[in-house]
C-alpha cells in the first residue's frame, strides 16, 4: 500500500496549508479558470449559440462580437459584480456583497440568461465550499441556498477570489479570461472556428481583456449593467429555439 511520508505522526500530511502567497493565488486562479472547473461554463455559448443561428457571427465577424461583449456586456456587468462582490466580501461587507448580487441578477434582461449566471454560480459556491473550506465562503453559500441573495455567477467569483485571498485585479482578468475561454469553446462546438484559430481569438483578445478589467475596477454599483441589446435579443430567440446545443 502507498504511504505519504510526508504526513505528520497522525496522519496529517504536511504542506496542505491555504495558499498565502503570489504563486499560491496564481494557483488558485488557474484551478478556478480550468475548462475541467465543474462550474457549468461548458454548457454556455454567452448568446453565441443565438447569432449562429439567426446567421448573425461567422468565422470573421468572431472576434469583434467577443470584444463588444466584453467591452460592453461583460465588464459593465459581471466583471464589474465581480470587483465589487470581492472588495465587499474582503471587508466583510457580506450586505452590500447581496446587494450586488441581486443588483447583477436584475440587469440580466431575460430568464434565460439569468438562469445560467445562478445555476454557474451555486455551482461555483458550492463546490468552492468544499474544495476552500473559508468560513465566508460557506456562509455566502447558505446565504444563497436559504434565497437570501441570487448566487449569480460573477459575485460567486468574487467570494471566492477574495476568501482565497487573490487580489482583485487578477479575479477579474482571471474571471474575464475564463469567459473568453468558454465562448472560444462554444465557437469551436459550433464549428466557427478550429483549435488553432481559437487560440489565435484567444491572445488577440488579451488587451481587451486588460482594458475591460481596468475599466470594471473604476465602476460603482450604480454604474453595473450591460448595453448589449442585440446579444439580449439573441438570447431571447434561443430560448425559445426548437434545438440547441447549449443552455445560453
Amino acid at each position: 500500500m502507498y504511504r505519504d511520508e510526508t504526513a505528520e505522526p497522525g496522519g496529517t500530511a504536511r504542506g496542505t496549508e491555504a495558499p498565502d502567497t503570489d504563486l499560491g493565488h496564481l494557483l488558485v486562479s488557474l484551478q478556478l479558470t480550468d475548462s475541467a472547473f465543474p462550474s457549468g461554463f461548458y454548457t454556455l455559448s454567452h448568446s453565441l449559440e443565438g447569432f449562429v443561428q439567426e446567421g448573425a457571427v461567422d468565422r470573421g465577424s468572431l472576434p469583434a462580437l467577443l470584444h463588444d461583449l466584453l467591452r460592453h456586456g461583460v465588464g459593465p456587468s459581471d466583471a464589474t459584480a465581480l470587483a465589487l462582490a470581492h472588495r465587499a466580501a474582503a471587508a466583510g461587507d457580506w450586505a452590500a456583497v447581496a446587494a450586488t448580487d441581486r443588483r447583477l441578477h436584475a440587469t440580466k434582461l431575460n430568464r434565460e440568461m439569468r438562469q445560467a449566471a445562478t445555476r454557474t454560480g451555486r455551482q461555483l459556491l458550492d463546490l468552492a465550499a468544499e474544495v476552500f473550506g473559508t468560513p465566508g465562503i460557506a456562509g455566502y453559500h447558505r446565504t444563497v441556498t436559504a434565497r437570501r441573495a441570487p448566487g449569480t455567477q460573477a459575485v460567486a467569483a468574487g467570494v471566492v477570489y477574495a476568501e482565497t485571498g487573490v487580489p482583485v485585479r487578477q479575479a477579474v482578468a482571471a474571471d474575464l479570461f475564463a469567459f473568453c475561454a468558454s465562448f472560444a469553446g462554444a465557437a469551436l462546438r459550433l464549428r466557427l472556428t478550429d483549435h488553432r484559430l481559437a487560440q489565435v481569438l484567444l491572445r488577440r483578445t488579451a488587451p481587451v481583456i486588460e482594458e475591460t478589467t481596468r475599466q470594471a475596477l473604476t465602476r460603482g454599483l450604480d454604474d453595473l449593467g450591460a448595453t448589449t441589446f442585440a446579444a439580449d435579443v439573441m438570447s431571447a430567440r434561443h430560448e425559445r429555439a426548437e434545438a440547441r446545443l447549449f443552455a445560453s
